[in-house]
This record gives structure tokens, sequence and C-alpha cells, in this order.
């Protein structure tokens, strides 16, 4: 988990476990006093941890205040994504071969490009599609932009959220490139200027007009 007092983590991990719980219910439970619990909890709900709301009544009297953790707090926890990913890609290549692994490629590639067009209107100049190209791209956490150089733009991505398969599996970035080209059509040349594989930052493709 990240940066927590013992306490706060403490916290999280028994609403993790739990739908929901009271202030005077978690201060029982650590031994603490409900002024205490209320601190943390405060706290964590200004970190956008924790969510506060009011219970549904259950007989008389004024219904409890409870607490429950919110989906930001999900990042907090192992998350296996990456390295199950990686796994699944190294399954497939053993039962499949390399052929096998190119077609499930290409099939991913197939319903991205289908995506994208549905998203990106054919008729548009290149920097309307590039820009729209970096907001499909943004939304799928790649952090896009496009950049003016002169009379060509480059297309930015400052993050890969597919690092490790794409380190597993080259295939993936040649069809991005592919994908690339194919969805900003025939008018346009796209070449990938750096590659964060090769070391470099970030990926970047330049696309030229003809």
């Amino acid at each position: 988990m990240t940066e927590l007092s013992d306490a706060k983590r403490r916290i999280i991990e028994r609403l993790k476990r739990v739908d929901s719980a009271t202030a005077p219910e978690l201060a029982e439970l650590f031994d603490t006093t409900d002024t205490a619990i209320r601190q943390h909890l405060e706290a964590l709900e200004q970190s956008g941890l924790v969510e506060r709301f009011v219970a549904a009544p259950s007989g008389r009297g004024r219904p409890p205040l409870h607490w429950r953790i919110t989906a930001l707090s999900a990042d907090l926890f192992p998350d296996r994504h990456g390295e199950l990913t990686v796994e699944l890609i190294g399954a497939i290549r053993e039962a499949l071969g390399e052929e096998g692994l190119d077609r499930v490629i290409a099939a991913r590639a197939a319903r991205q490009l289908e995506a994208y067009r549905s998203a990106i209107p054919e008729s548009a100049g290149v920097p309307v599609r590039l820009k729209r190209l970096a907001e499909l791209r943004t939304a799928e956490g790649y952090l896009a932009e496009v950049v003016a150089d002169g009379d060509e733009h480059v297309l930015v991505e400052h993050h890969c959220p597919v690092c490790a398969a794409a380190t597993a599996c080259q295939g993936l970035c040649r069809s991005e490139l592919e994908l690339f080209r194919t969805v900003l059509g025939p008018g346009v040349q796209v070449e990938r200027d750096q590659h964060l594989l090769a070391g470099d930052a970030r990926c970047a493709y330049r696309v030229t007009e003809r």
C-alpha cells in the first residue's frame, strides 16, 4: 500500500473487508477513541480514499453515519494485471506458437481499428483526426497529445499502460504502429521517432502528410 500511517492502513484494510463501518465500530475494534478514529477517517476522506454516508434507518433515532472505501483506494492494494498479462502472453506463445500469438494480436488490433474508425471522422483533416486519436489514446491511459513540428505533427504518448505486456511481446508495438497508419489513412506517413522500450522516455510518432 502507499504511504499511510499504520492506523490509517488498518482502517482502510478493515473497510476493504466489510461493506461499511461506523466510527464507534472501528474505535471498538482498534481499542481507541471515537475522536481518534474520526480524525483518521476525515483525513482519508480528504485524500479521496473513503467516503461517508447515512445508512438506512433500522429503528427509532438518528440513522448512523457509516464509512466505506472509494474506488480510488483500489490503487492501495496489490494489482497483478501486468503480471497476469505477461503470463497469458507466455501461455498463448507456449500453446499456439508465435503464429498463434500474432493472430491474437491481429484480432485485438482489428477490434481497436473498428473502435477508432467509428470515433474518428474520415472526412476530417489530418490535424482533427490526430487530435481525436490522441483523445482516444488518453482515455485508454496513454496520456497522449499532438505536438506541431513545422509542417509535421508528432503524436506523443507520455505513458504506456501496457508496458509489461509490450516488453514481453514486441508484436504489440508493431501492431500499434500499423494501427495508426491504417486509421489515419493513406494520405499520411507515420513513423515512430521515440520508443519507450528502446530506452526513450516516451513513445512518439511523426505524422507527415504526403
